[in-house]
């Protein structure tokens, strides 16, 4: 008798795992009852990393992996955790992606004409990016299992070739931020002037604390590569943050920007719906209500201003590591030339 068919939403959980009550729970097999306190169904935790982490501390099964879906149950417990909140979500989402594919897969038996037919197929359901972030995960754990001795050599590692993701070109003008700025808000007029200012990613700017504002500048700490930086103080940045501590709607909180309730627009997990919906209506009137009639994102605030200053200058205030990653991603203008002379 063939196995009964899993429900959609356990589809992409290790063998005899699923969810139901809001919780992840393990059906222990018949003869393995006492390493689970003697029942037959064990609450593993309400969250994913939970249950991992409960399983992993249960069994010793990743030791000695052979296919890639114990390979992932291993990356999962051991270097998922390890990352930022938002980049364990888009782990998760491409796991639940490359299980069904390559799970019964022997680790060795992963060769580069695999990567390259999922990539294609899940290019055209889901995108190039999804593509491209679900290679990068399978790509990682095939390196974890090298250093872990479950192979000898990473042989997509310089193989395959990621899709091209053509980069974003809206650089938003002078007078587009002059109108945008009459119709925002005390708190979006606050945060569009620091954005332009500072560079900050959107997660670093609303996490600002008020004891970040030290006497020789913003103490910074990015999010995505932990670089430290101190923005020096100027006339402009001290009014700009003049405006957004006058514009919180409760002034003794630790944050710079808050919502009404005077909490962190920033979640634990990265997200900040409160704050995206804000931005959002506040596009929806430039457009409707200004001379502005292209739309333009939270993020292109950040290519201006690396657009509206030097390459040097822009990467260091950036936190980029090269010139190369600021020139490639972020600036927009293109660069000033002086034509050939034909005098004679």
């Amino acid at each position: 008798m063939s196995p009964k068919p899993r429900n959609t939403e356990n589809r992409h959980l290790p063998a005899r795992w699923r969810f139901k009550h809001g919780a992840y729970y393990f059906r222990v097999p018949a003869n393995a009852k006492h390493l689970w306190d003697g029942k037959t169904e064990f609450r593993l935790g309400s969250t994913i990393q939970e249950a991992y982490r409960e399983y992993a501390n249960r069994v010793e099964m990743f030791i000695d992996a052979e296919t890639v879906a114990q390979l992932l149950d291993r990356y999962v417990v051991e270097i998922v955790p390890g990352k930022a909140a938002k980049t364990q979500q888009s782990n998760q989402t491409s796991i639940r992606r490359l299980r069904p594919v390559f799970g019964d897969m022997p680790i060795s038996a992963v060769k580069p004409k695999h990567a390259y037919q999922y990539m294609d197929k899940v290019t055209k359901s889901s995108g190039a990016a999804s593509a491209n972030r679900d290679f990068e995960v399978l790509s990682h754990a095939m390196s974890c299992a090298v250093r872990w001795g479950l192979i000898d050599r990473n042989i997509l590692k310089g193989q395959v070739r990621k899709n091209r993701i053509p980069r974003r070109e809206r650089y938003v003008e002078d007078w587009e931020i002059n109108e945008a700025l009459k119709i925002a808000s005390p708190i979006l007029r606050a945060y569009i002037v620091l954005k332009l200012l500072t560079g900050l990613r959107r997660g670093d700017l609303l996490r600002l604390r008020v004891d970040d504002l030290e006497e020789d500048g913003i103490h910074v700490r990015t999010s995505k590569t932990g670089k430290r930086l101190i923005i020096s103080w100027t006339e402009e940045l001290t009014s700009a943050i003049e405006a957004a501590l006058a514009s919180r709607p409760k002034d003794i909180v630790p944050w710079l920007f808050c919502t009404r309730n005077g909490d962190c627009y920033v979640k634990a997990d990265g997200s900040a719906n409160a704050f995206d919906s804000l931005w959002q209506r506040f596009v929806r009137n430039v457009v409707s209500k200004t001379s502005v009639k292209e739309r333009f994102q939270e993020k292109d605030l950040r290519k201006k201003t690396a657009s509206d200053m030097s390459l040097e200058a822009a990467s260091k205030l950036l936190g980029h590591t090269s010139k190369t990653t600021t020139r490639r991603h972020y600036a927009l203008k293109g660069q000033l030339v002086e034509p050939h002379s034909i005098r004679r």
